[in-house]
């Protein structure tokens, strides 16, 4: 049976983006046309793993190019995030590749802009790629389109529905009831939730969605606030903060929790010695991925971040943004070739249909005419909670900013979760990098 997602989704000005993985870097070469017409096409992507979720729906398309396209030859260079961002900005100074993968936040895509590394898109090009109502809107700058959407992103934790039931442990409804159960799971032997502390971002990701149950819809006048004036003494900000250090001290995340990264956060949880993992929808593949044991992946279920007491976010407001996408370089020497491939991978019938068949979450096009009715109940219950929410909350705070506010706050959060820094000077640490 066919779901529609509804329009709740579509309504909110969603502009920022995640995406992550693992792995490493598969192959390299200079995009151009040689003398016999053959054109080489480089694509920079943050998607190593080939052979799962994101990194296969792209390498499918990819695929599919080339053979549809005998003189076209694609070469893929495939990083994990962080290292990932490190080399686009070399790239920057050196020469970008053909087609690569960005984010429309603040945070990366002004400065990449004003750089003049990206070429701008025709948005009529697009009218008919189905995009949801306001997802353009973060890679679209100055009235000027210059990349394109990959997901709907939604923060949540996953959890292992069998060891719940074992162990007779309840879906929290309140954070309250939330590092209650870390005390029993921890009494269990067993780590309450996987957490990746390492990289930065998922923490910001974890502390806005608290801010947002704090703050309700006042969440993203707050934020913008703090960055303009570059004074975060907001009660709200502080009372998030507090949350997340109470995370910590109730002993929810897992022991280095801020000093390991994304795939060790994600096999604590996929081994399972962890009950629960936070991160984002895109990983809703994990159902599908046979090499998770199989009592693992079929288990997995989700929840978003419990009420906070007094908080104005109710159970229905959650963190929910516009995952990353693609671009073309402005310089590319086979710029119109560039184009051509990314609007192939934009067809309704192949990032977004590909996406759906291999459980990767949700697409930032309307995904109705894909859905089977042999979805897993992983997915159809990350739809459910895009389709029953009020309200979405958009940009995570960390991609609010400008590129020195990012930084300072990614690699601030561990230290104020840990304690080894007060939540004071925490939030006057950022709110100066802003300045």
């Amino acid at each position: 049976m066919k779901k529609k997602i509804v329009s709740i989704m579509l309504a909110v000005a969603m502009v920022a983006t995640m995406a992550a993985g693992c792995g490493s870097k598969e192959s390299s070469s200079d995009g151009g046309a040689s003398e016999d017409g053959k054109v080489t096409l480089k694509v920079f992507s943050n998607l190593p793993d080939r052979k799962n979720g994101q990194g296969l729906v792209e390498q499918t398309i990819i695929d599919e190019y080339m053979k549809e396209n005998p003189d076209v030859d694609i070469k893929v260079e495939a990083l994990d995030e962080e290292a990932y961002k490190t080399k686009f900005k070399a790239y920057s100074m050196e020469g970008m590749p053909d087609v690569v993968s960005i984010w429309g936040q603040p945070a990366f895509l002004d400065e990449v802009v004003d750089a003049g590394v990206l070429a701008e898109l025709n948005q009529d090009d697009y009218a008919d790629y189905t995009f949801v109502e306001g997802s353009l809107n973060g890679y679209t700058y100055d009235g000027k389109l210059y990349g394109l959407p990959r997901n709907t992103d939604v923060a949540v934790f996953y959890y292992n529905q069998k060891m719940f039931e074992e162990n007779g442990w309840e879906v929290p409804e309140t954070y309250d009831d939330l590092l209650a159960l870390a005390g029993k799971i921890n009494d269990a032997g067993v780590t309450p939730v996987a957490m990746d502390g390492g990289d930065g971002w998922p923490m910001a990701v974890y502390l806005s969605d608290l801010l947002y149950k704090v703050a309700g819809d006042g969440y993203a006048d707050i934020i913008s606030n703090a960055i303009e004036t570059g004074d975060f003494s907001a009660p709200e900000l502080e009372e998030a903060t507090q949350l997340l250090k109470d995370a910590v001290d109730a002993g929810l995340f897992q022991n280095g929790y801020d000093s390991q990264d994304y795939g060790t956060a994600q096999n604590l949880f996929t081994n399972g010695q962890a009950a629960m993992y936070y991160m984002g929808s895109w990983d809703a593949s994990m159902a599908l991925n046979e090499d998770i044991p199989e009592d693992i992946r079929t288990n997995i279920r989700v929840f978003t971040m419990p009420v906070v007491k007094d908080g104005k976010g109710t159970a229905t407001d959650i963190a929910a943004w516009n995952g990353g996408g693609y671009a073309v370089s402005a310089n590319s020497e086979v710029k119109d070739e560039a184009i051509k491939f990314l609007n192939y991978m934009y067809q309704p019938d192949k990032l977004s249909k590909y996406g759906w068949e291999n459980g990767v979450g949700m697409s930032a096009q309307d995904q109705t005419d894909y859905m089977t009715g042999e979805e897993t109940e992983l997915q159809m219950q990350i739809v459910d909670l895009v389709n029953n929410s009020t309200s979405l909350s958009g940009t995570p705070i960390n991609d609010c900013g400008p590129s020195a506010f990012k930084t300072s706050i990614e690699s601030e959060i561990q230290s104020v979760s840990n304690g080894t820094t007060s939540i004071e000077d925490f939030l006057s640490t950022i709110g100066a990098s802003c300045k």
